[in-house]
Order: C-alpha cells, then structure tokens, then sequence
C-alpha cells in the first residue's frame, strides 16, 4: 500500500488556494477515481495522466488508484492538477522520491505525451506559494508570468520526464525569469488641439481619480481626450502592478508579461452585455470593470449602451470591487478603475452647436438623454461638454496642447499630497475622510447649499463636489479649499443639473 501528497493551487476569483493532492495505492481490482468536488476537466485527468506516464517509460500501476484534492469543499477545475496527480501516482508506487516533493508546489495540464501545458492563473499562483517557503514549478509557457512574483523561486519544465529527473536528482530545472518590459506606443496629450477646458477637467481627473463624462458633438475629439489618461497618472506601484496582471492571468485572454507595469486601459464596443462588464459565467471570470482594475475604463456612447448593462456600474464606482455569486461558490474580483464616458448631445448629435444644423425636437433629446439614469450620472464626478472646434484650429502648423509629461508632473505632486494626507486619492475618501479634508468656510459653504438647491443635486454629487475641489486645490498647492476652487468644481456639474439629464 503506498500513499503520496503533492501541493497544487486551484483557481477562485484571483485567489489561489492551496490544494493537497493525496494519492493512494490500494488493493482490488485496477481502477482510478479522483474525489474531491472535481469538475470535468479534472475527472478528465485520469486518461491524459495514464497515457502521459506510459510515454514517459514509467509504469503506470495496476493498483485501485485513489486521488483526494483537499479541501473537498472547494470546486476544482481545468487541466492544473494534471502535474500533480501523476507526481502523486510515480511517488506512491516508489517510482520517484516522496520526499523530493515537499518543498514543492506543482501546477501543469499533461499532454498525451507527457508533454507539459500552459494553465490560466499562473500569477495568482505564485503569489500564493510566495508565503510558504516552498518552490514553484509549472510549465515553461507560464514561466515569464509566474516569475513575476518576485519573492518565491519558480523553475520551468517542458515535459513529465524533465520533472522526474529533478526530482530523482539527475537534472536541474531552469529558474523563470521576468522578461524585459517594452514600451507601449507613445500617445501624447500635446496631440489634443485647443479643448482647454475639457484639457483641465482631464488633468483634474487624472490628480484626484476621479470619473469623468465628456458631452459633445462627433468627432470633437472625446475619444482622443480619453486615451490620453493612462500617460498623465503615476506609473502603477509593484503590488498594483501584480494585481491588476493577476486579474488579467485568470481572464482567459492571457498576460502579457512584456508590458505588465502599464496602466490597462479598456474600452468594449457598446453592445456588451451586462455579464461582459461586470464578470460571471458558470465558472465566473472577470469583466471589463475587472480588467481595467488600476487603470481607465472608456465608454463611448454612453446614451447606446443598454440600461441593464449601465446600470451594473454603480455599485463598483463605489466600492472597488465586483462579487459574482453562483449556486456553488462566490468569487470577487477588484473593479477600482477610473470611468471615462462620451456621449453625443442628441441623437444627431449636433445640439448646441453654432452651425444650427441639429434638428432634434425638445422631446427626441429628453428621451436621448434619458437613457442614463440619474443615480448613474450622480456617479460621475466631473461633466464637461467638448464643443467643435473652428476648422483652423485644426491646421498642421496650430499650436500643439501642453505635453502629457508635464501634466504628469503636477499631477504627481498632487497625489504625492493626498497620499500624504489621506493615504488615498480624493476620489476615494470616505464620509469621514470628506468631512475632514474638505472644509470649507461659511461663506463657501452657503456658496455650495445655494447651488445644490438650485441644480438640484443630491447629498452623494455635493460631497463629489467637495473632492474634486480639494483636487483642484491640490494641484493649485493650496492647503484650504477656496471660493475660485469650489467655483470650478461647481462648473463641473452642471450638466447633470439639468433636467434633461434623465431621473433615477
């Protein structure tokens, strides 16, 4: 009778709980069962993991074959354990050392030939092991992203043979190393022609992560003005860094591990589900808001999104963070991003503007507008409208705007000054925190009771008031908030004050 452990991880969210695989040889007639809630691909194992061993020029046993993946309570799913299980099975049988296993965890889907696969999740993973002391081994096509996590040894193999040899000491296994990271295309706000105001609101955004809403008509350049910025915040610190390419790891679209300090930057075509932003699926995975976790999530005409799919946004605006709850298990995904949104004035498009050309009804765009339901515009910290700009604005010789590099400058300085303050941006404070940062004096204070009661905003808009102005006062270098700040960050939502704008 033999018995083996090996440790795996399994995949939950991006969480990566750690797994025993128990093996047991016992007698009766040759069978193999794998217990322990697994899901197909798992049952599946048995067949690739015979077959992989037998081309390996191990034997497989004919002994009733036993595999426990502990704790039993937790879904298992995909080719992971494939590794596990048949180092579980050789050590079990005496065909390599038990004891070679304990310092290390293993993670890897088994071809027929005992070749070794790629899994999602590898980052997760390795992040996981990195508090145990233990090594991590997993294939070579998940070496550079699992060597992303610094702080725990990962080794690459390519085949079963390879990791048997290691283990029987007669071969050493190359340590994974990062890759270098490459330099994404350089896009440049000095690109951006006149739009001061819509410029300011940007940089202002951009200091304090606020969400932001561009108004105007086609082509003014709404889109251009939103690419922009990912290259006016700070680069991502290490552990935002690890955590945004962790939420990348177990989406199914793969990591690159050449750019993964760069801030994400999504924006999904307008016919996107619900499940799409937010996440789900029977093994749910994360969403649009998930991926672009650390970075900007760009709506393009926000009045063409379906409500249902609007409407999923507004809890994590407010707390970070997406839970998809299903029958057998619950996974949570961080959704911290900033909202950049773009909409057309009306449905032609044109309202407002001189030429006169919209031909819109008073009706059609109170409809057109009302597709976006105010709880969701209350979200959204800063309105701005982008009006068209005169044709010779547009020549190749028109001055160009200010570089992104300098506005990236002030805008370190102002986050320098929250963190330093806070601990968070002015975005994210708290009640409390909004209360204690953001005082104003009486007479500011009658200024901001005045213009709630005449835009009609509620209490959740008027403490987004109070933080964008202690944005705007930060890069100002001001220690108080003054009146020429809370005037700018009152300008700021006037567009939502309209009636127009939609109702709850």
């Amino acid at each position: 009778m033999g018995l083996a452990l090996v440790h795996g991880r399994a995949r939950a969210g991006i969480r990566a709980p750690e797994v025993k695989v128990e093996v047991h040889l016992g007698g009766g007639l040759p069978s193999m069962s794998i217990v322990g809630l697994p899901e197909a691909a798992v049952r599946e194992a048995k067949d690739r993991v015979r077959a992989a061993i037998q081309c390996a020029q191990y034997e497989f046993p004919a002994r009733r074959i036993t595999v426990n993946l502990a704790p039993a309570d937790l879904p298992k799913g995909g080719g992971r354990f494939d590794l596990p299980i048949a180092l579980g099975i050789l050590a079990a049988s005496g065909q390599i050392p038990a004891e070679a296993l304990r310092d290390w965890e293993f993670l890897g889907e088994l071809g027929l030939t005992g070749e070794l696969r790629g899994i999602d999740g590898a980052l997760p993973a390795a992040l996981a092991v990195a508090g145990t002391g233990r090594s991590l081994l997993v294939p070579v096509a998940n070496g550079a992203e699992a060597a992303l996590a610094s702080d725990v040894p990962v080794h690459t193999a390519r085949t079963l043979l390879e990791v048997c040899a290691m283990l029987g000491g007669r071969k050493t296994l190359p340590r994974a190393t990062p890759p270098p990271q490459r330099a994404l295309p350089s896009i440049d706000l000095r690109d951006v022609r006149g739009q001061t105001q819509a410029r300011r609101a940007l940089e202002i955004a951009a200091a304090g992560g606020h969400h932001l809403l561009f108004v105007g008509p086609p082509g003014c350049g709404k889109t251009l003005l939103a690419s922009r910025l990912p290259g006016l915040l700070p680069p991502s610190s290490e552990a935002e860094a690890l955590e945004t390419a962790a939420v990348q790891s177990i989406s199914g679209r793969g990591l690159d591990p050449t750019v993964w300090r760069a801030r994400p930057f999504r924006s999904p075509h307008h016919t996107a589900s619900a499940i799409a932003l937010v996440g789900g699926g029977g093994e749910p995975r994360p969403g649009e808001v998930s991926l672009a976790h650390n970075g900007v999530l760009f709506l393009d005409e926000l009045p063409e999104w379906s409500r249902q799919a609007l409407e999923v946004l507004r809890e994590p605006m407010e707390s970070g963070v997406v839970t998809i709850s299903r029958a057998a298990r619950q996974s949570e995904f961080p959704a911290r991003f900033q909202l950049v949104a773009a909409m057309n004035p009306c449905p032609c498009g044109w309202a407002g503007d001189i030429s006169g050309r919209c031909r819109c009804s008073a009706d059609a765009i109170a409809r057109y507008r009302a597709r976006i339901s105010g709880p969701l515009l209350d979200r959204i910290d800063l309105h701005v409208e982008v009006p068209r700009l005169p044709p010779a604005a547009l020549r190749p010789d028109a001055p160009g705007g200010e570089p992104s590099a300098l506005v990236a400058t002030r805008v370190g300085v102002a986050h320098a000054r929250q963190h330093a303050r806070a601990g968070v941006l002015n975005a994210r404070l708290d009640q409390s925190g909004t209360a204690r940062d953001c005082r104003l004096g009486s007479a500011d204070q009658a200024l901001l009771e005045r213009a709630i009661e005449a835009l009609h905003l509620s209490a959740r808009a008027m403490h987004r008031i109070l933080r964008v102005a202690r944005t705007i006062a930060d890069l100002d270098g001001s220690t108080d908030i003054s009146q020429v700040h809370l005037t700018e960050a009152l300008g700021y939502r006037g567009i939502s004050g309209s009636a127009e704008m939609g109702a709850a």
